[in-house]
């Protein structure tokens, strides 16, 4: 039997070669993969999250496994109707979100397993959304670095990208490259499996479930067709010329100044050097000169041109009857914007992109802001970020957290806040963040002074502090847990220079692809030995949502709590009986 690592590895080696693939299904019989499957996602929080059943990652064995792989190698194995729970939306709507049963995740996450390691060689490097090692930031840098000169921005946005994709489409896609019909009907199953919403059965014509663990890679699959389009075949039409021809009026009042230093005219020099520095030294409108970028984010795409804006829409209309035409996907007309790049602002991954320009910004005796990119954190932002704070524009206290530890409440608003600042500090505006700060921890304060019938200055005066940074010491404010024999907990709110950090990353959370090493669990259960009572054979794995939840009143304070307790883990391998005896007190 082929270790994990040995079958993702044959896999990611045919998917760089360009070659096909015609025995996929029988990876699916390899009790590896699963094992490596359910040491990335038991810790998943919906993992104890029931679908239809009451199925969940509690009880987990190789007798599980087992079981599948039998419904596999006789093609019997179906996947059940997701459960559908509507969860809200920025904008006062709801989105749809699949909870499939613990098996079906399982299954679908080796199924991922599989197509990432395939397909992952083959995708564009204009691509950042679901995969290792890229994220938003990634996508965000491209852009700043490498999209200097822009004229245009045609922002794209695919109206109800994830329920819309058609199957049609993707089995045809996958079967491009995929010569397995088994493997094919399985991921068509799985597509077509259905919906629970009030506990009535509805189909699902199109789209992949969000809230599945293969959705991403499907969707990436499905786009990368869009990926190709704009660079095989949009960006050879629309990129033309080497470099723009220079300025003849620039090039008149050079000329002109190298005579007045000549004849040793200061004045002249300087009224010249001033006219120059308002004009720009190449042609704008150069009809030989054409540049188009294109970078893609999940279905969020931004493309970049330098050109004329009759030629913008004409690109617009070719990405729209592509969509509709080939891929049976539509842009969102609200969404969909051609933005003139020095003058306004396209919004993309939540930042304001814009193209400086600023005459009288001079380093070392030449102007270089003009056509730079520039990042931005958007005013709008800035007011949401800060509304659940305020009260008739004052921050207010949160009555939600009063009766939490101070702990955690300063862990709390520490989270949000480090979370905000941290994506935003790509932004060349970053320290417009003080506002947000301000408010925040003036309503962090608030809550613990009402807490504590204290004020407001007495409980900064207790939980001020300051940090290193690397850009100085920085006022910053701490609640700690004391522990016998073992630091103390520290939760902390702001410290946190706010200046841009050009090289700043978070990456999506996605583990590297290159690393196939069995998850302490794992090795767990492969030793078959309950941790319980010693017992060597079948065991199964007992998990917990929280350990906090074992310190409950009424929960009792049973051996196997104790365990887990002391040893900080959420899973314990037992064997049968004592899983029971677990289950019924």
């Amino acid at each position: 039997m082929q270790s994990a690592e040995t079958v993702l590895g044959v896999l990611r080696e045919r998917g760089r070669r360009g070659l096909p693939c015609d025995e996929l299904f029988r990876q699916l019989f390899n009790p590896q993969l699963y094992l490596l499957a359910y040491g990335r996602i038991y810790a998943n929080h919906g993992s104890m999250t029931p679908g239809v059943t009451r199925e969940t990652v509690d009880g987990m064995s190789v007798r599980k496994i087992e079981r599948i792989i039998a419904a596999m190698r006789s093609e019997r194995y179906r996947f059940s109707p997701v459960r559908r729970v509507h969860i809200p939306k920025g904008n006062g709507k709801t989105r749809p979100l699949g909870l499939p049963t613990w098996s079906d995740k399982l299954v679908g996450e080796v199924i991922r397993l599989i197509l990432e390691a395939y397909y992952e060689p083959t995708f564009s490097d204009r691509s950042h959304g679901f995969r290792p090692g890229r994220g938003c930031h990634t996508a965000l840098r491209e852009v700043a670095n490498t999209w200097t000169g822009t004229t245009w921005f045609i922002e794209g946005d695919i109206a109800d990208c994830f329920g819309s994709l058609d199957h049609d489409v993707m089995i045809e896609i996958l079967a491009e490259r995929i010569h397995d019909g088994r493997f094919l009907r399985l991921v068509r199953n799985m597509l077509t499996a259905g919906y629970l919403e009030d506990w009535k059965w509805g189909a699902t014509l199109s789209g992949a479930p969000q809230g599945g663990v293969v959705s991403p890679i499907l969707s990436s699959i499905y786009l990368h067709k869009l990926d190709q389009f704009v660079e095989k075949v949009l960006i050879p039409e629309y990129t033309r010329g080497g470099y723009r021809n220079g300025n003849r009026e620039y090039g008149r009042l050079k000329w002109r100044r190298a005579q007045a230093r000549k004849r040793g005219d200061r004045t002249a020099v300087r009224e010249l050097t001033k006219q120059t520095r308002r004009l720009p030294s190449v042609d704008p409108m150069d009809p030989k000169y054409r540049r188009l970028r294109y970078v893609r984010y999940a279905d969020d795409h931004l493309l970049g041109f330098a050109g004329p804006k009759s030629e913008a829409e004409e690109i617009k209309r070719r990405l729209a009857e592509f969509l509709q035409n080939e891929l049976h996907l539509e842009l969102s007309q609200q969404k969909t914007l051609i933005t003139h790049a020095r003058t306004g602002a396209a919004r993309f991954l939540g930042y304001d992109i814009v193209v400086q320009h600023n005459n009288t910004k001079v380093t070392r005796g030449s102007r270089r802001a003009n056509g730079i990119i520039g990042l931005r954190v958007p005013d709008d932002v800035i007011k949401e970020k800060c509304a659940p704070f305020l009260e008739h524009g004052k921050p207010v206290h949160q009555g939600r957290w009063v009766q939490e530890a101070d702990y955690t409440i300063v862990a709390t608003y520490g989270s949000i806040y480090r979370g905000i600042v941290q994506y935003y500090l790509l932004a060349g505006n970053v320290p417009r963040l003080h506002r947000l700060l301000w408010v925040m921890q003036t309503s962090m304060l608030k809550t613990l002074a009402s807490k504590h019938r204290s004020t407001v200055r007495k409980t900064a005066a207790k939980h001020r502090t300051k940090v290193q940074t690397p850009h100085g010491p920085r006022t910053c404010y701490e609640a700690q847990i004391e522990r016998n024999g073992r630091k103390p907990l520290v939760a902390r709110f702001g410290g946190i220079p706010l200046r841009r950090q050009k090289t700043a990353m978070i990456n999506d959370h996605e583990p590297a692809r290159d690393k196939y090493s069995h998850k302490e669990i794992v090795k767990r259960l492969l030793a078959s030995t309950c941790e319980l009572c010693g017992h060597h054979g079948n065991v199964e794995v007992h998990h917990v949502p929280k350990l906090a939840e074992l310190d409950k009143p009424g929960r009792g304070t049973s051996g196997w709590m104790q365990i887990m307790k002391s040893r900080r883990r959420k899973t314990l391998v037992v064997c049968d009986t004592c899983h029971h005896s677990i289950h019924t007190g």
